[in-house]
């Protein structure tokens, strides 16, 4: 299996686990698309912005004193929207309903997270030393 499909696999795991996430993306840090499980065609567009709000909450939390990125957790009238540090050169986006109970997906998607980065930082390690 490829990163492309195992990080697929991970996001298709976390969709099962918790039904109330509508949607799910790996992305690169800069905004590029790794892999998606959402049903609209907006993952492109959810990863630039991803990587914009990235930016930020990284200069937010350095400015501020309180250590490297790690979530960030955003909440809409129809629900929400995380993001998650996914190694050093990815992040785990995931929309989710407003019924969502926020500790669970926290948790399921912080290990998420934990799988992706290894499985991205580890293809990219064997593409530089190849």
């Amino acid at each position: 299996m490829t990163a492309e499909a195992d990080v697929l696999g991970e996001l298709r795991r976390l969709r099962a686990c918790l039904p109330q996430v509508t949607g799910a993306l790996a992305a690169s840090i800069d905004g590029l698309v790794l892999a998606q499980e959402t049903a609209g065609n907006e993952a492109e567009g959810v990863a630039a912005l991803t990587a914009a709000a990235l930016g930020v909450a990284q200069r937010l939390t350095d400015t501020t004193g309180q250590g490297g990125f790690r979530e960030l957790l955003v909440r809409g009238e129809r629900g929400y929207v995380a993001t998650y540090a996914a190694g050093a050169s990815a992040v785990l986006t995931l929309m989710a309903e407003p019924r969502t109970n926020v500790g669970r997906l926290h948790l399921e998607a912080r290990r998420s997270s934990a799988r992706i980065g290894e499985l991205v930082d580890g293809a990219l390690d064997r593409l530089e030393n190849a």
